[in-house]
């Protein structure tokens, strides 16, 4: 009898054990192993100063915004990787690269008004917010804004503002913007958004269906000088206006 005794009491704690073990793999928070920082560190060495982004105010910003607070638990051990991650709703947080690259190809320097079309979970406004004065982000996906919002506001965000509603139009209250940035892809480029950028503004948009390329786009003399950067996949973007194409 007092062999069953202690059989059971060894079987319950490797049953224990074993469900701890479980648990700490399904939670990222709990694993004290993850060096966020140090991952971080050679996310920007590997993954974008490898690659060609200099502007330094950029890698700043890259090193100190903590992209695994801005990524769903189960993915924050991936959350410094070379890819573009779920985020929920369908949608993506997308790769280190290339949110240095779209965020260097905007020349920020530190007293614009940027607007940026597709929130997502907040990480690339959080970027935008180390390198300018006011950030205004749209995001069609109600949760998606929500949670961002609640987000950025707790980490201290004050010069950030995110709403709800469809990025097409953009923001006719707030405009006009020094640069836009869409993360997001229409099948062609906005017009509300060229009418919302100010003269000498520069906007970054991924255009095209199937195939995709990233444009960088300059407003001179109120007309649009438009550079070809890269082939990128970015989700579509969605609402009413990209459908009707006002």
């Amino acid at each position: 009898m007092i062999k069953v005794r202690v059989f059971i009491l060894i079987f319950l704690a490797l049953f224990m054990f074993l469900l701890n073990c479980k648990d700490k793999k399904m939670h990222p928070d709990s694993v004290p192993n993850i060096d966020f920082k140090a991952m971080r560190e050679k996310m920007v060495e590997t993954q974008i100063k490898a690659r060609g982004v200099k502007d330094p105010r950029v890698l700043s910003a890259m090193l100190k915004v903590e992209r695994h607070r801005f990524v769903p638990k189960e993915f924050q051990p991936s959350s410094y990787a070379d890819q573009p991650l779920p985020i929920g709703e369908g949608q993506t947080i997308s790769q280190p690269y290339i949110v240095a690259l779209m965020t260097e190809l905007l020349e920020l320097k530190g007293d614009e008004k940027v607007l940026e079309i597709g929130t997502g979970s907040g990480y690339q406004a959080a970027i935008l917010a180390e390198l300018a004065k006011e950030v205004y982000s749209i995001e069609i996906v109600e949760s998606l804004a929500i949670s961002a919002k609640k987000l950025l506001q707790e980490l201290g965000y004050q010069n950030i503002q995110v709403k709800i509603g469809d990025g097409y139009l953009g923001w006719p209250e707030a405009a006009p913007f020094d640069a836009i940035i869409v993360t997001c892809a229409p099948d062609h480029i906005p017009k509300p958004l060229i009418e919302q950028l100010k003269e000498g503004g520069r906007m970054v948009v991924p255009v095209g269906t199937y195939s995709q390329e990233l444009k960088k786009i300059v407003k001179r003399s109120g007309k649009i000088e438009t550079a070809d950067i890269l082939p990128v996949i970015f989700v579509p973007m969605t609402g009413e206006g990209v459908k009707k194409k006002n």
